[in-house]
């Protein structure tokens, strides 16, 4: 009898300890012992998103293809650093995709080129630092090039809410600018004459 005791003392015991096991480990599923590990992680997943949202913002609802029409007036280049027909590779990031692909030049036009930044005629976020807009495809912009600071409306829907809308110049630059065509690297997406890309942005191949 004093036998049959013991075993079924030491069985209760064996239990007792496995189930305290499994609460621990549940517990410690559910709080990480390294709570520091845990703050990365969310830091990590925020900055993440932040990203994505940031490279969103901009080029949301933008065409990046285009008819290949030229605002009037905009001069070719006479003798710009890439020929139209030859190829470059882009050093860009206007749209996913874009960085390091290889172009093929369909236009060299000479012209002021703007950064700017503007709130869509559609409403939502203000676009900031946008790239590019070229002079003449601002609302009498006159003769000469504006500068940083400068306000100006955009007459042309690169994007939607672009047209219409009240810029402000964050940067500007006298230099050749490109029409070009090139497939994304990331989606395989065919684009047609893109509007714009500048000559600091493609290198020979």
């Amino acid at each position: 009898m004093t036998k049959h005791k013991f075993m079924l003392m030491t069985m209760s015991a064996l239990t007792a300890i496995t189930l305290a096991a499994c609460g621990d480990t549940e517990e410690d599923a559910m709080n990480p012992a390294d709570p520091d590990s845990q703050v990365e992680m969310n830091e990590e997943m925020d900055e993440n998103m932040d990203g994505e949202m940031e490279e969103d913002m901009g080029h949301e609802g933008m065409d990046h293809s285009s008819s290949g029409e030229v605002p009037e007036g905009l001069a070719e280049a006479e003798s710009p650093t890439f020929e139209v027909g030859s190829q470059a590779i882009m050093s860009a990031e206007h749209m996913s995709g874009m960085d390091g692909a290889e172009a093929t030049i369909a236009g060299a036009y000479d012209t002021t080129v703007y950064a700017l930044s503007f709130t869509p005629t559609t409403g939502g976020e203000p676009i900031e630092n946008h790239k590019w807009v070229i002079h003449e495809e601002l609302e009498d912009a006159g003769d000469e090039p504006l500068v940083a600071g400068d306000e100006a409306v955009i007459a042309t829907d690169h994007m939607e809410g672009m047209e219409g809308a009240t810029a402000t110049i964050d940067s500007a630059e006298e230099t050749t600018v490109y029409m070009v065509d090139f497939t994304t690297t990331d989606s395989g997406e065919e684009v047609t004459n893109h509007k714009w890309v500048t000559e600091s942005e493609l290198s020979a191949e």
